[in-house]
């Protein structure tokens, strides 16, 4: 049995630091280096932006494909991460025609890997592949397109801004004044509240950044942000069904302190989409 004095002069343990302390500095260390590549693309050597928008569709195909084998949804993966690098490539050099192309042929490549494979499952491993390329390769495409339309790099900037501000708003919104769910059975903590704080916030930044940016009227943001928020939101629902569906928190654990790719692009995988639609359909208004 210890002393008295041996037990007094024993230092107390350090405390365990939490996982979040642990994860923090590898956090910024990513964010940081995502951010600086993200930068070099923009503004100093433009295909950086194809090979960011293709590893990230490569990771984020690769992370879904993983996540649908937990439902028993087995899907060809060298394949569809291949075709994943391909498509916003193709976007980058040849524009929508080389798009619609790369999406072809991928899409037909894929099935035809899974049609020679074994006959359980076929159906929901092609829909599955469907899905992961669509949802993921597709929607960052359109993002390389926006980058190659006029005042391309101030555009992707207000998408990926958006984004961002639209998590950031509507998550102290929430935090403050959450009370009401918006739908619970899916996503217990998406608040109208937060909803709310989201939208609001969103017209604010989004008509400073369309006026300062671009030089556009200031309602041009009102208008993209409304139709960001809707489908922020929406898309925030349809993910976290399918990840209820398929039982599981993360779709990764690639990047230290962040998740999976997926856990970090799901924002900016669906506004960009809409960015690219709103932006297009203005240009075409204001003649």
């Amino acid at each position: 049995m210890p002393s008295v004095k041996n037990a007094a002069e024993t230092p107390p343990a350090p405390p365990k630091q939490s996982r979040a302390g642990r994860d923090l500095p590898a956090a910024i260390g990513v964010a940081v280096v995502l951010l600086a590549a993200l930068g070099i693309g923009l503004f100093v050597y433009p295909p950086v932006v194809a090979l960011l928008a293709g590893a990230a569709a490569a990771l984020g195909v690769y992370e879904v494909c993983r996540a649908l084998a937990h439902a028993g949804i087995k899907i060809p993966v060298i394949p569809a991460v291949a075709g994943a690098v391909i498509m916003p490539v193709a976007a980058f050099f040849g524009g929508a025609e080389a798009l619609i192309i790369a999406t072809t042929l991928v899409s037909l490549v894929v099935i035809t890997v899974r049609v020679f494979g074994p006959k359980q499952g076929m159906v929901l491993s092609v829909m599955g592949s469907l899905f992961a390329l669509t949802w993921v390769a597709l929607c960052l495409s359109l993002l390389v397109l926006l980058f190659q339309t006029e005042q391309g790099v101030a555009k992707v900037l207000i998408v990926i801004l958006m984004a961002v501000g639209n998590d950031t708003f509507g998550y102290f919104a929430g935090v403050l004044f959450g009370k009401h769910p918006m739908a619970s059975r899916i996503s217990p903590k998406k608040t109208w509240e937060g909803f709310a704080g989201s939208m609001v916030g969103s017209m604010v930044l989004a008509s400073l950044l369309v006026a300062l940016l671009l030089g556009d009227p200031w309602w041009h943001g009102l208008v993209l942000a409304f139709f960001l928020v809707w489908v922020a939101a929406l898309g925030d629902f349809a993910e976290s069904m399918v990840k209820r569906e398929i039982g599981v928190k993360d779709m990764g654990t690639l990047l230290p302190g962040h998740g999976g790719v997926m856990d970090r692009v799901d924002s900016i995988v669906f506004v960009a989409p809409v960015g690219y639609v709103v932006f297009e359909l203005l240009r075409v208004l204001q003649g």
